[in-house]
């Protein structure tokens, strides 16, 4: 499990993330029971260096025995080669050619070549934020694959939309930035409310309990405290529930500007940076 959160304003996406990983084991009767959660795991990645585009996961963390971390890097590389099919023109590119090509490779490269698909409920998630080429403002978008179903890329956030975007375990942001559990729909359906009202319900509530976190106008430095933020105060509410601490260790933060690109705000290493001094923050030789 896990949470990812996406702050949009006029000036930058920011990608946040927190690391945890769980192992997730079937036992009797079928039932999913997590056997361990690790701290380390990689949810943000810079997708395609000198350009501003990022990426961001979240459910399933492997397709098949590969994690998607190492998928993501894979799919650099495609995206920097001289193969048309798969090359990003610094040039000429959008945010929706890149999601379709990421659908296309972990879909239908990936996780339908599987001998074994996986059983049971299962989806996998990659948002694609950054700006196309010469545009003034972002965009982004998500892949998702729902139990063995691809559907088309779906995008969030258009270059005119700023807002707060997040999935995974989204129930601490919804209680602070929408005012109310994500589990209140059902409660008043249990009740007695009219599906058809559920909406419109909703919407009622939301207008009097949201919270005006987010001006377009926000600053580059206050949109990513904004993300650490939310990111951090999930995995503390997480850390407090019964169970398994499914959200939780580092939070990795990267922000993507129009002339900055991508830049990496906070990332961990599985390397002493003192012992490898000609690595770069992208864990690449310089």
């Amino acid at each position: 499990m896990t949470v990812c959160v996406a702050v949009k304003v006029h000036d930058c996406i920011v990608f946040a993330a927190d690391s945890a990983s769980s192992l997730v084991e079937t036992g009797h009767g079928g039932q999913a029971l997590i056997a361990n959660v690790y701290a380390h795991g990689n949810k943000v990645f810079n997708l395609r260096k000198g350009l501003p585009v990022a990426a961001m996961t979240c459910g399933m963390g492997n397709i098949g025995s590969v994690s998607i971390g190492t998928l993501a890097k894979d799919l650099r590389l495609k995206f920097c080669s001289d193969d048309p099919e798969w090359r990003i023109d610094p040039a000429n590119y959008t945010i929706e050619s890149i999601a379709q090509k990421a659908r296309k490779f972990f879909f239908e490269e990936h996780y339908q070549s599987l001998p074994n698909q996986p059983a049971g409920d299962h989806e996998f998630q990659f948002w694609i934020g950054g700006n196309g080429s010469g545009a003034m403002h972002g965009e982004i978008w998500r892949v998702r694959i729902v139990n063995g179903a691809a559907p088309d890329p779906e995008r969030l956030a258009d270059t005119g939309d700023f807002d707060i975007l997040y999935d995974g375990q989204p129930e601490a942001i919804n209680r602070i930035v929408n005012g109310y559990s994500q589990f209140l729909p059902q409660a008043l359906l249990d009740i007695g409310l009219s599906p058809d009202h559920l909406d419109a319900v909703l919407t009622h509530i939301e207008s009097r309990t949201r919270a005006p976190l987010i001006s377009p106008a926000m600053p580059v430095q206050d949109a990513i405290a904004l993300a650490d933020f939310l990111v951090d105060t999930t995995k503390k509410y997480v850390r407090f529930l019964p169970g398994a601490d499914t959200v939780g260790g580092d939070t990795d933060i990267c922000v993507v500007t129009k002339h900055e690109g991508f830049k990496w705000v906070r990332r961990k290493h599985y390397f002493d940076r003192r012992l490898n001094p000609v690595e770069d923050d992208n864990g690449t030789g310089t």
